[in-house]
């Protein structure tokens, strides 16, 4: 499946084929204003009006070749930066931007991010400890998440306007979304990890898997990656770093309330809490534990059986390079988020930015001499 996955994404259309790219900023705006009309959450309906107006005007200046290049500066203006400073003033924004607010607030009086008995959807913190550092930053935890997920892509190589345009990428980036600099440090620790900086690559996914779980399946692609490259010493340098980044910002934090961290961490994303997630996009995961008896433990268990699947593939045919280190990742978060009991649309996220990362243009990926290998191909609810 990844071999066909692989082939498959290779011909997909870039938005750099300009006769088409005005129908593209079309469909955005399509979708924007159609967020606005269906959403019942203030800021995703102030973010669709004024996207979509950005997006018509990107998708007019697109029909003439001389403005291009200024529809799409046009498109990511209109899209992220109008909205984001008008909601960010407004005081407006998704649940997850109070929650990790109030958690940095938390850590700096309480020494833990997180409330003990939670009861009200508002009171969970489904995040590991590392996100409340966003909170403790002074200002709107929007411009830190979205600054070190910016800054991650551009360190990465990934520098495309279309990318931060797209509107998956566009809205949580306005409204507040936490997944942003998750999956940012996630390609940046791929990247690191296919140039062989093995410590730096631990640091980088450690420092991931500190924010929230998506992140750790990263550290198993890019464990395989590098040891295709390298060799397993610099494997287990990786190991050593990542693990111990990840355990130094989470296990204190377990081990002072090991029922709260429980509750906020574990059982309340995987729907296991009297409360409900308001994560309830109707993908097949959430549908199964809602409308079929046993469907929790049936949505669990998919997720168990994809985890077990890329890890064998892992095995069998490990990836040889970032690019197919990006693809395997972004195949098995996307099997995974589709079946979980408690998802969401906005978690697509991943598979898109890492299929981004996977194909964007590079001059080439070397291999190192000594151990080259064949190369193979208000705040309203949306917590998560």
């Amino acid at each position: 499946m990844t071999k066909y996955l692989e082939r498959y994404t290779r011909h997909i259309p870039h938005l750099r084929h300009e006769r088409h790219e005005r129908y593209a900023w079309v469909g955005c705006a399509v979708v924007a204003l159609g967020l606005a009309l269906a959403s019942d959450l203030g800021p995703h309906r102030v973010w669709g009006a004024v996207a979509g107006a950005g997006y018509t005007i990107a998708a007019i200046l697109a029909c003439g070749a001389r403005f291009r290049p200024a529809a799409r500066t046009v498109a990511v203006v209109g899209a992220v930066v109008v909205p984001l400073v008008s909601l960010v003033a407004s005081g407006l924004g998704q649940l997850e931007v109070t929650v990790v607010e109030r958690s940095g607030q938390l850590l700096l009086t309480t020494g833990s991010p997180y409330v003990n008995d939670p009861t009200a959807v508002a009171d969970f913190n489904p995040y590991l400890p590392g996100m409340a550092v966003f909170g403790v930053l002074p200002g709107d935890a929007r411009w830190w998440t979205g600054g070190v997920f910016a800054a991650a892509l551009v360190a990465a190589g990934l520098r495309r306007a279309w990318l931060f345009a797209c509107p998956l990428v566009a809205l949580p980036l306005a409204v507040g979304g936490i997944d942003l600099p998750v999956v940012g440090l996630m390609c940046l620790g791929v990247v690191l990890a296919g140039q062989g900086r093995s410590g730096r690559a631990g640091l980088v996914l450690g420092a991931a898997a500190a924010l929230k779980w998506t992140a750790w399946p990263a550290l198993p692609v890019a464990l395989a990656l590098i040891a295709v490259r390298r060799g397993s010493r610099p494997a287990v340098r990786f190991a050593a770093v990542a693990l111990s980044t990840a355990t130094a910002a989470v296990l204190p934090f377990a081990l002072d309330n090991p029922s709260s961290f429980y509750r906020n961490v574990i059982a309340f994303p995987l729907g296991l809490t009297d409360t409900t997630s308001p994560a309830a996009s109707p993908l097949p995961g959430h549908l199964l534990a809602t409308c079929v008896a046993g469907g929790t433990v049936i949505a669990l268990s998919l997720v168990s059986v994809s985890a077990l699947l890329i890890g064998m593939s892992l095995v069998v045919r490990p990836p040889g390079t970032p690019r197919a280190a990006a693809v395997r990742l972004s195949l098995g978060l996307g099997l995974a988020m589709a079946v979980m009991p408690a998802t969401r649309f906005g978690y697509l996220i991943y598979p898109l930015v890492l299929c981004a990362l996977a194909y964007r243009k590079t001059q080439h990926e070397s291999l190192p001499a000594a151990r080259a290998v064949p190369v193979v191909s208000s705040r309203e609810k949306a917590l998560v």
